[in-house]
This record gives structure tokens, sequence and C-alpha cells, in this order.
């Protein structure tokens, strides 16, 4: 039986960077399961380059291809909404589950940190992925 994929949004204020990763992450290794949505509460002009460098060699995703910083109100009706940690409440995006990852933003730091940061995210998105598939979510 088919069912239809869960919806995901990983939300955070600027969509610029850790969202950015886990959306691109969430596809990477979730697309079976969920569909990824990243949105903010504000935009910036382009995805953050350090992280667009850091997931370009740690997983060969070019962000800048396919994802863009956009608004929440961009995005379709979602089931799930992941806030990243930036105390962010979106009281306009419903949803069945909300969680907050309780990430820092590496913004400005060195590539340690955003290889950290992305491996954290991946270890969240691959553990939500697992919560979906055993029916906890």
């Amino acid at each position: 039986m088919d069912r239809e994929k869960v919806k995901v949004a990983f939300v955070c204020v600027h969509n610029s960077c850790r969202s950015q990763i886990a959306e691109a992450l969430g596809r990477l290794f979730a697309s079976d399961v969920f569909e990824s949505y990243s949105a903010g509460t504000e935009t910036k002009p382009q995805i953050n380059q350090d992280a667009v460098r850091i997931v370009k060699q740690k997983y060969g995703i070019d962000m800048e291809e396919t994802q863009y910083s956009k608004l929440i109100s961009e995005i379709p009706p979602v089931d799930i909404v992941i806030t990243m940690g930036c105390n962010v409440s979106c009281p306009s995006l419903p949803c069945k589950h909300r969680e907050d990852w309780g990430l820092d933003d590496p913004t400005g730091k060195d590539d340690d940190v955003f290889i950290d940061t992305a491996e954290k995210i991946e270890r969240k998105v691959r553990e939500l992925r697992d919560k979906i598939v055993s029916g906890l979510l």
C-alpha cells in the first residue's frame, strides 16, 4: 500500500544555513519516507556559502542547484515542523508534530563547526526517518 509521504519543514529565522542543510540531508537520507522543505521567517539573498561548500564536500550535494532561501508562506502545508534552535515560534505553521533540534548557528565559525553541525543534522534526520517508519510520528 502506497501512502502519501509525510511532509517535513525545517525552520530557522533566515533559512540560509542549518535549515538548508537539513533540507538537503532530508532529501539525501530520507526521501523514501518524507518530503523535505526548509523555510524561515525572513530570507537571505543566498544560502550560506560555507554551508554550501561543506555540504558539497561532505555529501556531494550542490544546494544552490535546487534550494533557495524562502519564507514559511512559500512552502506547502506540512505534517512535522522542526525548528533548528533559533527559538522561533511559527504560529502560522500548523502541524501534527513539532520539535526543536537546539542547534547553534555555525555562521561565521570555522569549517570544523560547520562539519559538526552537518553531522548532527544528518544523525537527527536519520532518527526522524526511523521514528516515522516505526510509527512513532
